[in-house]
């Protein structure tokens, strides 16, 4: 098996766990916070899914996946920004991936235990919204590759 279907598998399934309710927006208090309401109010399903129930999008299905235009990547949520177009990459994995954010403080993680190896899962800081994970194998300087949900993001144009 390649590794693009291999991780497509893993993360169908972390999707398929987290649709069953074991998942949910990042604990702990955000500057910017809603009801589920007013969350399920604003976002479309897929969004609301991923975002505040800790989903996944199917692999290479998000326009921002292949985007190559100078910009930022902003949080859909809140919009913090998140992601710069400088330090994107293709890993090959079928989502959106950076190997850094635009800085430390927009991004927090917690330690996902959904499949049988833990994970970084990685979530705005500002409200909480589940972005997608980090991982050691992307591209230097910094080694990492987060592998976000496009539908987390909206990009802005530089």
């Amino acid at each position: 098996m390649n590794r693009r279907r291999a991780i497509a598998t893993i993360m169908t399934a972390s999707a398929v766990l987290s649709i069953s309710g074991r998942g949910g927006a990042a604990p702990g208090a955000f500057e910017v916070t809603r009801t589920d309401a007013e969350w399920k109010a604003m976002l479309s399903d897929l969004e609301y899914k991923v975002m505040r129930k800790e989903g996944t999008e199917r692999a290479f299905t998000s326009p921002l996946h292949d985007l190559k235009t100078a910009g930022t990547y902003h949080c859909r949520g809140c919009d913090l920004a998140l992601y710069s177009s400088q330090h994107k990459f293709d890993s090959g994995t079928g989502w959106p991936s950076f190997w850094q954010a635009v800085d430390d403080q927009a991004i927090g993680t917690k330690r996902d235990w959904k499949l049988v190896i833990p994970r970084t899962e990685c979530h705005c800081a500002r409200c909480g919204s589940h972005l997608g994970h980090i991982f050691d194998d992307g591209p230097q300087p910094t080694g990492k590759r987060h592998c976000i949900n496009g539908v987390s993001l909206v990009f802005k144009p530089a």
